[in-house]
């Protein structure tokens, strides 16, 4: 072959092999644009995911703890501090409450032994987050048994948002303490506001405390006729073995749709349907526990309240 000959065959030798290297950049260029939009894509994938997923999401659910159920922080110490310390001159000018409470505390007939803890005359609460009823009668209580004590640690909740009432704004007494040299308060929350499933759960609310053997007896002995025409109704207040009340003393009707500072201010406004009923039903709850402590102290028992001693 001559040289002219090899030449040729040398330059086709040499234009394919560069016509074979060009392809396979190009084919490198191919891969690498699409392993670089198949990422691109896989983060598109991952924050459009992201984006359906939080916005399909739902907030959690309210529990009895959560800030749901009620203010929190300094909020919360406002409306403490309105409720825990309402002025005598209010509580005394609404007196009986005019009407607004529509059950009283009854006498325990037959002279029992006294109910005392810790050497002092122990008043008894049963009730239940859930409980509407439970739910206003905590007002009262608390404004009354502030004028013999201290509270700490109050929290707010509301009652059951499917049973009667929906979402009565009140209290609950769980990991709550009350300080007080007159006497001893115990309050069982046998349930939260939280529906429960559980064959065995007769309440159909999640179960939170416990009644003692000693506590049960009282119930079962007191929450029945003639005293109340429910048996084992809630709320259930035994002051001292010497007077009850059984279920409320007023309607959560008063309570609808009101926040808890709402309530807290009304306290002080004798002439509001919230302070009728609640500063009322204190001021009952307040000649209960009088009858108790012998009238001490002069600062809570007062004329007043001595007068409503004996409507009980």
């Amino acid at each position: 072959m001559g040289k002219a000959s090899r030449t040729k065959v040398e330059v086709n030798r040499r234009e394919k092999i560069a016509a074979q290297r060009a392809a396979a950049r190009r084919a490198e260029q191919r891969r690498r644009i699409l392993i670089a939009g198949g990422s691109i894509l896989a983060v598109i994938i991952v924050v459009v995911a992201f984006i359906v997923i939080k916005a399909n999401s739902s907030p959690p659910k309210a529990t009895a703890s959560s800030s749901a159920n009620g203010p929190t922080g300094s909020a919360l110490a406002s409306v403490v501090a309105k409720v825990t310390n309402v002025p005598a001159s209010t509580l005394n000018s609404v007196g009986d409450g005019s009407g607004a409470v529509t059950s009283l505390p009854q006498t325990i007939t037959g002279k029992p032994a006294p109910l005392t803890a810790d050497g002092k005359p122990e008043m008894l609460f049963i009730g239940a987050e859930y409980c509407p009823f439970c739910g206003a009668e905590r007002w009262g209580m608390i404004v009354a048994l502030s004028r013999f004590g201290t509270f700490s640690g109050l929290r707010t909740v509301h009652s059951s948002s499917s049973d009667i009432y929906p979402n009565t704004p009140t209290w609950t007494f769980v990991n709550a303490t009350y300080t007080s040299k007159y006497l001893t308060f115990t309050p069982v929350e046998v349930a939260t506001n939280i529906p429960s499933t559980a064959s065995n759960n007769i309440s159909g609310y999640t179960p939170l405390q416990v009644p003692t053997a000693a506590q049960e007896a009282i119930e079962a002995k007191y929450d029945v006729a003639p005293y109340t025409t429910e048996n084992g109704s809630i709320p259930f207040i035994d002051f001292g073995n010497k007077t009850l009340i059984n279920g409320e003393s007023y309607t959560p009707q008063v309570l609808a749709g009101l926040s808890w500072s709402t309530v807290a201010t009304d306290l002080s406004n004798p002439s509001s349907p919230v302070a009728q009923a609640i500063d009322g039903t204190a001021n009952y709850i307040t000649a209960a526990i009088c009858k108790m402590t012998g009238n001490q102290p002069a600062s809570a028992c007062t004329a007043t309240v001595q007068a409503l001693e004996s409507k009980i």
